[in-house]
């Protein structure tokens, strides 16, 4: 497939910018691509004089800004998680030089003997990271942001995706269960959230693991948001035993760093499954709006398990029996007309 016209330009211009760097000296004709990504952004591996590898990204102005990365990176980096450097910059044309976390993501890695290591390893970071929390240093992720995110579920998903349309009554309940989720997520204790902790953002390391990336969109909000991307991942499923128990191992890490969990575990894994729903439908809306808008296909094949992780919470709780009854109206006139939902 030939490449368009603008990434060409693009390419050829950080192609220019590596020539002028000159600490570290890298060989721009050794450029090529080293991992795709949801948004515009566009990342390259490139060799250096001296034989090692780093990452240059290409963010295009006006779709990316690559200063919330150099600022997020510096403030992660200073909590003592393992991010990339960054080792040239030039921020008005959105071009950064990084060092090289590797190849090897958790979920390549990730099987029934790696799991647990692995997991530990991220729970502990994790805890590291908030335990540095300070409010002001980030965006609030206050409910206008939280809202926001819920209505890509019946913006892009619902109606885009599935092609329904709610009555008055779907969508007055629909309301209620947001408004459910919004007043736990924003009851919660606030610290760092990287918002999107999980597998594909998260490489494996000989020391210092995990590698942290994909962290530009980091807020400040509710404390199990990041723990909920992690063990209730969109791309990697684990028996729901497993999940339960890294998540107490994370609540006692939490705890023992003093962390403001709740104290109760029982209403610590009821926030933990809050804000998984909050999550899900989010995640639902974006799926559905990178095929349609975006036209990046890949992402449906995931929707099943993040509609099986919102079925298996609202299952659970009784205030989430409207949605409940949404999906299952919603599965009985699709199916029958020959779709399954």
């Amino acid at each position: 497939m030939n490449t368009p016209a603008h990434e060409d330009i693009r390419r050829s211009q950080l192609y220019d910018w590596l020539a002028q760097v000159d600490t570290p000296k890298t060989m721009p004709d050794s450029l090529r691509p080293a991992s795709a990504d949801a948004s515009f952004r566009r990342y390259f591996r490139v060799d250096t004089a001296d034989g090692k590898t780093l990452i240059a990204m290409d963010a295009p102005p006006p779709q990316e800004d690559v200063r919330p990365f150099v600022h997020v990176a510096r403030l992660f980096a200073d909590t003592g998680v393992t991010v990339p450097d960054i080792l040239a910059q030039d921020v008005e044309r959105g071009f950064l030089l990084l060092t090289d976390l590797g190849s090897t993501t958790y979920l390549k890695q990730l099987n029934p003997d790696t799991a647990h290591k692995l997991y530990i390893d991220a729970i502990e970071a994790l805890v590291q990271l908030q335990a540095h929390s300070a409010p002001g240093k980030l965006p609030e992720y206050d409910r206008e942001l939280l809202q926001r995110e819920l209505m890509l579920f019946p913006d892009w998903y619902l109606s885009k995706h599935r092609h329904a349309t709610l009555d008055d009554q779907q969508r007055a309940d629909l309301d209620r269960v947001f408004d459910t989720l919004l007043a736990n997520n924003l009851a919660q204790a606030q610290v760092y959230v990287h918002r999107d902790y999980h597998s594909r953002n998260l490489m494996v390391l000989p020391t210092g693991n995990p590698g942290i990336l994909d962290f530009q969109d980091a807020v400040y909000g509710p404390i199990t948001y990041d723990l909920v991307s992690l063990l209730r991942d969109a791309y990697i499923e684990w028996d729901e035993e497993m999940v339960l128990d890294w998540a107490v191992r994370y609540w006692e890490r939490a705890r023992s760093a003093g962390l403001p969990v709740s104290s109760d575990i029982d209403m610590f894994y009821r926030d933990f499954e809050f804000m998984g729903l909050q999550r899900h439908l989010k995640v639902l809306g974006i799926f559905a709006r990178l095929y349609h808008r975006d036209g990046k296909d890949g992402y449906l094949n995931d929707i099943p398990l993040v509609m099986h992780y919102v079925r298996k919470t609202a299952y659970r709780y009784k205030e989430f029996s409207p949605l409940i009854r949404l999906l299952d109206t919603l599965e009985e006139k699709q199916t029958g007309v020959g779709y399954t939902f």
